[in-house]
């Protein structure tokens, strides 16, 4: 699957990137408004592991983890790469039954959970992490944030938004 990554636009495109940063619900949906179609979903890795970023560990708790790599993508453009680290002990049995499909945005299983979004500081070792999968290191257009349900964290995630964005706005 050949698909465009670009870094997202500077100065240009300020208001819209202010807007994406500080989105507190579902960036797929947003994506899928933008590109007026619906997203497809580039799995780029995916692995059972005990060993993250202490960030991660610190965020989430629990001692295992699904680490998974993706992009959405729509009319031959990458909107967003994505390093998203589920907690297994807190996930739903159906939940990651779908995140081992591999082929739904996690965006669209979260709609299915009460969940609260919460903005955290990234770490060094989690970006490096997704720009060593995808390149085109881009903190600017980066934000990091977990997900917790009624239960308690459930997910982080760092996104990195791209030209394809825009293209699509």
């Amino acid at each position: 699957m050949s698909v465009e990554r670009q870094l997202f636009p500077s100065d240009t495109q300020a208001p819209l990137l202010r807007m994406l940063l500080a989105l507190d619900g579902s960036t797929t949906r947003v994506c899928e408004a933008l590109a007026q179609a619906p997203m497809q979903l580039q799995l780029i890795s995916q692995q059972q592991t005990q060993d993250v970023p202490q960030a991660v560990r610190e965020q989430l708790g629990g001692s295992a983890w699904l680490a998974r790599v993706t992009s959405l993508h729509a009319h031959g453009q990458v909107l967003m790469d994505n390093l998203s680290f589920t907690r297994l002990d807190a996930v739903p049995d159906w939940f990651l039954q779908r995140l081992n499909e591999g082929n739904a945005p996690i965006g669209h299983l979260l709609a299915h959970l009460f969940v609260h979004r919460e903005p955290v500081a990234g770490s060094a070792q989690v970006e490096q992490m997704l720009w060593q999968h995808v390149g085109l290191p881009d903190a600017r257009a980066s934000r990091c944030y977990r997900i917790v349900t009624e239960q308690g964290p459930l997910m982080m995630i760092f996104e990195a938004y791209r030209a394809g964005m825009v293209a699509s706005a």
